[in-house]
């Protein structure tokens, strides 16, 4: 009988190591809002199902929401390399000198849509022709509609603009703002509503698919449609925890990323922006207003003179606009 007990001892620790490497590998995604905004539920979930459904048993990605491993907006790159989370939304806009060359997928009037803005930056991801992604595996590229203003204050002309303080994504956003006339102060989204609620602020730079995550929607009635530029917005993985990673769970996460987690996105986004537009302009207590041609083709001609400045300012800038160029041609050009 102790004969038996040992060994059945010893079968139960050789079996330790299998039941332990039996347990999937958990990946922690860190996400600074909560899992009812549009960005999550349009970009970021179906990802997260996709993996977890074809990788179950071998990888786990657990989604931490709310700022819950903590750090600002502006911190979430760093909470990915210093191993506090796996995985993290990010906003390259807001960290220019981390990723100095998101300012071209940045500047006024080179897109139309969300499609066009995030094809585009999601193929110079994946031709790795940006700066500062170097120690990321970059799961998602993602933008949403060129910005429009909103504001508390009256707004419906570029008139109406001139003086007021206006919140801006980006500083090359910020430049176009104040060549309109308007006072630009560049903030992260999360800091919009309360900026407007104090005046600190008279309105924003926002898609109005985001009106309703960030609180803007209750503190604006005005809505100037007038698309400026577009906000890069990111998930990003530790490429070292990528690479450390078994080959099948790699294969996995590739597979779900880049241009299909871009498609996935174009799709449900392109319903919501549509949706949100159509509920702006039916409730009776705001006022929707679109440019006048000859706002329209004053603010183009503002835009172009950003565009050619920042391009004119060195090589590396004139080569990246060509190249954003030629991704926009061909998405144009494509059935």
């Amino acid at each position: 009988m102790i004969k038996a007990l040992a060994n059945f001892a010893l079968l139960a620790l050789a079996l330790l190591p299998s039941a332990a490497a039996a347990e999937p590998i958990e990946l922690k995604l860190a996400y600074i809002t909560s899992d009812r905004s549009q960005f999550y539920l349009d970009a970021i979930k179906p990802f997260v199902d996709a993996v977890n459904s074809e990788a179950n048993g071998l990888i786990k990605i657990e989604v931490y929401f709310s700022g819950a491993l903590g750090g600002s907006l502006t911190q979430q790159p760093q909470l990915v390399l210093d191993g506090t989370a796996d995985i993290a939304f990010i906003v390259p806009g807001q960290l220019p000198d981390r990723f100095p060359d998101n300012t071209v997928h940045e500047l006024p009037g080179l897109f139309r849509d969300a499609r066009e803005a995030t094809l585009s930056y999601t193929g110079l991801v994946l031709a790795d022709a940006l700066r500062g992604y170097e120690d990321f595996f970059v799961i998602g590229a993602f933008s949403g509609a060129p910005e429009d203003i909103h504001s508390r204050k009256r707004l419906t002309s570029l008139a109406d603009l001139k003086g007021m303080k206006i919140r801006a994504n980006n500083m090359i956003e910020a430049t176009a703002l104040e060549r309109l006339g308007a006072v630009a102060v560049v903030l992260p989204i999360p800091q919009i509503a309360d900026a407007i609620s104090d005046a600190s602020i008279d309105g924003a730079t926002l898609p109005p698919s985001a009106l309703a995550d960030f609180g803007v929607g209750r503190v604006t009635t005005y809505h100037y449609m007038l698309p400026i530029s577009a906000a890069s917005l990111a998930v990003v993985m530790s490429r070292k925890k990528f690479d450390s990673l078994p080959q099948r769970a790699q294969d996995v996460i590739r597979k779900y990323s880049g241009e299909w987690t871009a498609a996935r996105f174009i799709e449900r986004w392109q319903v919501l922006e549509k949706r949100e537009l159509e509920r702006l302009k039916s409730d009776p207590r705001r006022t929707v207003t679109f440019p006048s041609p000859e706002d329209l083709e004053t603010a183009q001609a503002v835009f172009k003179s950003v565009d050619a400045e920042w391009a004119a300012k060195s090589p590396r800038n004139l080569e990246l606009l060509g190249l954003v160029e030629k991704e926009l041609a061909k998405i144009r050009s494509a059935p």
